[in-house]
């Protein structure tokens, strides 16, 4: 019962999340993140600061953004041995992307390795190839490339397709990457 009970909220939060995620509405996103004590801070957490609230800090709110994106550094760090392989190396790539944003670092190329290094370590997570296909898409020439960030994406769709993520808000996500990805390589 109890099992029943935790899966039904979990699919109720990331149906919520997605839709949260999809219209930038960025209320949930910090209600979560803020909330150290919810029964979702152990499995969402990182995500939430990667895919969310701190990724919508920093491009919106840049005076706020430092000590979100530091707390994401610290979770991170924390978090190191309890994460699945290849996420360590997923998250970091994320911390570097923020920090580049905010002027912080002036390292572009460790993101880039620490991506490609989290695909080499975890070649079967659709989480990861995902984030891998995001840094593609959305990273500056000579970075980035649309038509390669498709391929990866193409990659996770298959992977996502595991009972494990049936109902995961990041599956979705991909989708509309894809979607995305097909729009811009359209126009050029």
């Amino acid at each position: 019962m109890l099992l029943t009970l935790l899966l039904a909220i979990t699919l109720w939060t990331d149906s919520l999340l997605f839709e949260a995620y999809q219209h930038e509405e960025m209320d949930m996103w910090r209600e979560f993140v803020t909330q150290e004590h919810s029964p979702f801070a152990i499995r969402l957490s990182p995500l939430l600061y990667e895919y969310g609230f701190c990724g919508y800090i920093v491009d919106r709110d840049k005076p706020n953004a430092l000590p979100y994106v530091q707390q994401f550094r610290q979770h991170v760090e924390a978090a190191k041995d309890q994460l699945p392989i290849g996420h360590y190396e997923m998250y970091m790539s994320a911390v570097y992307v923020f920090e580049l944003r905010l002027h912080e670092s002036i390292h572009p190329l460790k993101s880039m390795n620490l991506a490609k290094e989290a695909t080499r370590l975890a070649p079967d997570d659709p989480l990861v190839l995902s984030y891998y296909g995001t840094c593609l898409f959305y990273a500056p020439k000579p970075f980035g490339n649309k038509q390669e960030a498709l391929q990866w994406f193409e990659k996770a769709k298959v992977l996502f397709h595991g009972d494990e993520w049936q109902y995961c808000w990041v599956r979705e996500a991909n989708e509309m990457y894809i979607q995305q990805c097909h729009e811009k390589l359209k126009k050029h």
